[in-house]
């Protein structure tokens, strides 16, 4: 099955940080452009930022810019999120996906979605 599978998710209090893995299961992700999602229950899957192949980041949501951090490593088959000074607004399940070319904010034109892992920031 192709598909990613995230992982780093957990509990932590404000302020705090968490580093996100998005590794791929079946395929490789060189070449593909990868984004990172976010989804209350309830609410729409929102965008956060992107990495082209090149490694040029697109954000998708200001409230995270000098927070969060995307990087990618093709070797590893894995793109990760470096997520700083944690609040909890940033309380969310958190999916990556790819995408062939460019790098959109609607996350039902991406593709090869895992099952998310969940981030909670609580004192």
């Amino acid at each position: 099955q192709l598909q990613f599978v995230e992982s780093g998710g957990g509990l932590v209090q404000p302020g705090g940080s968490l580093r996100l893995s998005c590794a791929a299961s079946g395929f490789t992700l060189a070449g593909l452009n990868i984004g990172w999602f976010r989804q209350a229950p309830g609410k729409e899957r929102e965008g956060v930022l992107c990495i082209t192949s090149g490694g040029e980041v697109t954000y998708f949501t200001d409230s995270v810019k000098g927070r969060f951090t995307i990087s990618r490593d093709n070797a590893k088959n894995t793109v990760y999120l470096q997520m700083n000074t944690l609040k909890p607004d940033d309380t969310d399940a958190y999916y990556c996906a790819a995408r062939s070319y460019g790098c959109p904010a609607i996350a039902a034109i991406y593709k090869y979605w895992g099952q998310g892992t969940q981030v909670t920031v609580s004192s």
